[in-house]
This record gives structure tokens, C-alpha cells and sequence, in this order.
């Protein structure tokens, strides 16, 4: 059988830039997850870890005009947009190797016996320890941060795990370019290349979470993909977990005294955040409660002259490009839904930015035509609903699935604690895994008590993508009982010869 050829695409004019690889088949899918598991060992010193991603930040950043070039011709993403998120990339792979230094994360426990409790302990020493080779599933908006150096390679190469790659189909080129300048960065610290694995191909990624060495994967894309592949991890024989990111609606409330005190500005902020990146960021605003009246009224006007001067934009790709126009033509045709500003085509290869509006009441009522309104749509669009009362939104936000943020507009009285500033958050906390006030989403920075996740769709696990935590996720817990100090690993021995915090007989210590 013919291989089938992997190309570079240009969104701009939807033309083949150049053929990068052909498509792995299922044994160069089983070479790369073996060369991955033979690199192991070479992960399990935390000090060549550190230094390891230390220097692939260095090799990426002295790489960043060729490869933000590379990136803007296959993603339109422009190179401002591409520096700051290939230089997040680097930030995040540098406060990895600090964790890594630090050593928290392996949550070390150490009980001595104790006779007198019931039941007696015996001596007990608990750490965490690598799950072994993990698969990563790139996204297409981002072709740095949730891509080849994106938080789920950094954090499980953090985590002492190799990682195999499934390129995204929208910038192959790009993966290609950083998987190369990795394996470098890798050499110099004499860790085989096969520590990086990079595959392409629909097949390859099916065979990749199917395959018996790997032992987890991380996923950010689609609900449709991702569910598929988070069932076949659960398939497998020996199953295995899947960090999977599929998809989110993001809700903002907006309450009427916010609106009556500041709808110019909230209307602005709103449009600015529903077509950054083109409306193509996980965390954009998709569904948005304004309330009736004259306030909502001069917040729509704010949103219509913020979103009329916003330009048409370049897609991903030209299939993203078809989804949002028939996507958003089948909502505006919604009974009651009205379009302020029209979103849709805007050349043969653009999208036009827009809104549309709707009662919240249309919305409440479970297996209509309206609930296409509670999708996502991938794009610069977002729904506004309009409501006359706080019930209307309680009833609309109980139907909501799982989201990754939630956000709440107050005003500042309310932000004092006056009104149903705390009832809104009660509603938004258990639907979403960050919420904000007086915030827009878009923007997840990387931080300690970042939390990147949500219940299902927006994960499929409790876990975050974003944020030193998120090394957690490739690692799993093992004790040692009665076991003579001679054999214990050293980051378990009383003497604490590597100086790891811990908790020691019940004491934290570091």
C-alpha cells in the first residue's frame, strides 16, 4: 500500500505548502513507543531532568524566529500571537525543571511503626513514581502550548515519562521543526532522541493509545475525537488514563446593576475576548447572559460597534472555516435568535466575526431546536441571552454540561458583597473548574494554583493541563512496607540524602 503523504497547508489560501513526512503506519507507530520506552532510564535521574528541560527551553528560544515563520505559514496565527505563546512554552518547561529541582511533587511520606495504634503500622514509605510512556494528542490553536512543547509533554517529561506525539494535521511542519530542536536538546545531556517520539496520521493516533507500552495520554481537541480515543483507552486490556480536553461553552453572567454601571466597557471586553486568536481559544465566552432592558440594551449597542470593527480572520483550516459558516447559519435560522452583527464567511477564505441573541426562556427547555445554541461553536461567535430574571438564568445554567470556566460580571457593590454576587458563584462553581469576577477567560496563565479542566466534556478527568499540578497526572503512588533501608530508594531513606520536602512521622518538612 502507498504511503499517504503529510502536508504543510497554508490557511491563508487553503494551498499545499510542501509534503513534510507520510503518514506512520502501525509498526513505525510500535518503533516509536519501543524507542520511547527504551529512553526511560534515561529520565530517572530528576538533576539530568531538570537540565534537560532547561536546555530545550534555551534550543527553542534560539530557534523562535524560524519557528514562529514556520508556525505563521501553516496556522495564519500571526507572529506576535505565536512569539508570546512559543515564549509561554519556554516559561513553562523552565518552572517544570524548577519542580522537578524541588521535588515536592513526589510526595514523599515516611511512617515509622507505632505498636500503640489500632491497628498497629508497620514502617510505611510512600512516593510517586513515573507511569512510564505517554501519548500526546496536539491541538490545533495552539501549535506551541498545546502542541510538541506544550504543557502535556513538559509536564510528563517533568514527571520522568517519555512522550510520543501525534502531530496535529494543521501544522505538521511545525511539529516536525520542534520535535527536531527537543531530540537536540535531549543529545546534550546523552538522552536518546527516542525520549520524543513524533507521528502522523488518523490511523497512527488510534494505534498510538491502542498500543500495550503506552501507559497514558493526554488529549486537547474535540469532543467527537476525544471521546472516541478516551474509549478506546478504556478498551484496551490493560486500560489505561486518558487526560483528555473536548470541549467547553464558557458562561458569563452578566448582572443588571454590573450592566447598568459599566455596559460600555463590559460590552468592549467581551468582544475583545470572544475573537481573540479569531475565536478560536478553548476558554472563548460562548454563551453570554445579559439581562433585558436598558442597560442589556446599551451593553448589545457597546458589543455590536466593538465586534463591527473587529477585521474577518483566517481559520486554522479551510474545514474549520466551512464548520463555523454552516455552524453559525444554523443558529441565526433559530426562531427568535437575532443577528446584531452577522457572523459568517468572509472571503473564500475568511471568517466574518458576529453575535447573535436569543430569549433566555428559549433556552431552558430541554430537546429543542435551541439547544444547538448550547454547543460549541469554533469561532468568532458567542450567544447572548437575554433575561428578564435571575430564575431564567438558574434554569438555563442547570443545563449546562461541564465547562472549563465560568464567569460573573458584577458590580462594585455587588463585588462588596451586596446582592447575588455569591448565589452567581455558588451557580457557576460546581459547572466549571475556574471561575471568574469581573474577568474574561481567555488567557490561562501559568501558575501554581492554576486549574485548567472541568467536569465532562470540558475533561475527562479532575486533573488540569496547565500549571505545575498537571505533572501529577503522569504519575501514580507506590509504598514501601517493612522494607530494610539498604533497598529503599534514596528519596525514601530517613536520612533524606537528596533533602526532598516531606512528611516525616506525620510532620511536614523542607
Amino acid at each position: 500500500m502507498a504511503a499517504t503523504p503529510v502536508w504543510s497547508v497554508d490557511p491563508r489560501t487553503g494551498k499545499q505548502r510542501e509534503q513534510v513526512a507520510d503518514e506512520a503506519t502501525a509498526q513505525e507507530v510500535d518503533e516509536a513507543v519501543r524507542a520511547a520506552q527504551a529512553a526511560r532510564g534515561a529520565l530517572a535521574d530528576r538533576a539530568v531532568r531538570a537540565a534537560f528541560l532547561r536546555t530545550a527551553a534555551d534550543r527553542l528560544e534560539e530557534a523562535k524566529d524560524h519557528l514562529v515563520e514556520a508556525a505563521d505559514a501553516e496556522t495564519a496565527l500571526g507572529p506576535v500571537r505565536l512569539t508570546g505563546e512559543l515564549t509561554r512554552s519556554c516559561f513553562q518547561l523552565r518552572k517544570f525543571a524548577d519542580i522537578v529541582d524541588e521535588g515536592a511533587f513526589l510526595g514523599v511520606v515516611i511512617d515509622h511503626p507505632d505498636d500503640t495504634a489500632t491497628p498497629p503500622i508497620p514502617d510505611l514509605r510512600r512516593y510517586k513514581i513515573p507511569l512510564g510512556v505517554v501519548a500526546v494528542y496536539a491541538a490545533s490553536n495552539f501549535p506551541f502550548a498545546f502542541s510538541v512543547p506544550g504543557g502535556d509533554t513538559s509536564s510528563a517529561l517533568a514527571a520522568g515519562c517519555p512522550v510520543v506525539v501525534k502531530a496535529h494535521p494543521d501544522h505538521p511542519a511545525t511539529s516536525e521543526l520542534v520535535a527536531a530542536t527537543i531530540r537536540r536538546a535531549a543529545a546534550e545531556h546523552s538522552i536518546p532522541e527516542g525520549v520524543l517520539g513524533l507521528v502522523h496520521g488518523f490511523e497512527a493516533g488510534v494505534e498510538l493509545v491502542k498500543h500495550p507500552l503506552v501507559s497514558a495520554a493526554g488529549f486537547t481537541g474535540s469532543v467527537r475525537g476525544g471521546r472516541a480515543l478516551f474509549d478506546a483507552a478504556a478498551a484496551r486490556p490493560v486500560p489505561i488514563p486518558f487526560h483528555g480536553e473536548l470541549g467547553s461553552l464558557n458562561p458569563v453572567v452578566i448582572t443588571e446593576a454590573a450592566a447598568a454601571e459599566r455596559a460600555d466597557q463590559i460590552g468592549t471586553g467581551l468582544a475583545g475576548s470572544m475573537t481573540l486568536g479569531v475565536g478560536q481559544f478553548c476558554v472563548k465566552p460562548g454563551l453570554v447572559f445579559a439581562p433585558k432592558g436598558e442597560a442589556g440594551d446599551t451593553l448589545v449597542k457597546s458589543l455590536t460597534a466593538a465586534v463591527s470593527d473587529t477585521a474577518s480572520g483566517v481559520l486554522l483550516d479551510h474545514r474549520m472555516r466551512d464548520n463555523f459558516v454552516a455552524g453559525v447559519a444554523a443558529r441565526a435560522e433559530l426562531p427568535d435568535v437575532e443577528a446584531p452583527v452577522t457572523p459568517g464567511a468572509g472571503s473564500e477564505h475568511t471568517v466574518a466575526p458576529g453575535f447573535l441573541t436569543v430569549p433566555a426562556t428559549r433556552l431552558a427547555t430541554e430537546g429543542g431546536a435551541h439547544d444547538l445554541l448550547l454547543e460549541e461553536c469554533f469561532g468568532p461567535v458567542t450567544v447572548v441571552a437575554r433575561y428578564e430574571t435571575p430564575d431564567e438564568i438558574t434554569a438555563v445554567l442547570e443545563r449546562l454540561p461541564g465547562n472549563l470556566t465560568a464567569t460573573v460580571q458584577l458590580s462594585s457593590g455587588e463585588a462588596s458583597g451586596e446582592g447575588r454576587g455569591a448565589e452567581i458563584l455558588a451557580e457557576l462553581t460546581p459547572i466549571a473548574g475556574r471561575v471568574l469576577v469581573n474577568g474574561w477567560p481567555t488567557g490561562v496563565a501559568v501558575a501554581p494554583a492554576q486549574h485548567h479542566g472541568g467536569p465532562y466534556p470540558a475533561t475527562t478527568s479532575t486533573s488540569t493541563s496547565v500549571g505545575g499540578t498537571a505533572i501529577e497526572r503522569w504519575l501514580r503512588p507506590v509504598s514501601y512496607q517493612t522494607t530494610p533501608e539498604a533497598l529503599l530508594p534514596q528519596e525514601l531513606r530517613d536520612a533524606n540524602p537528596l533533602g526532598l520536602p516531606r512528611r516525616f512521622n506525620g510532620r511536614l518538612e523542607n
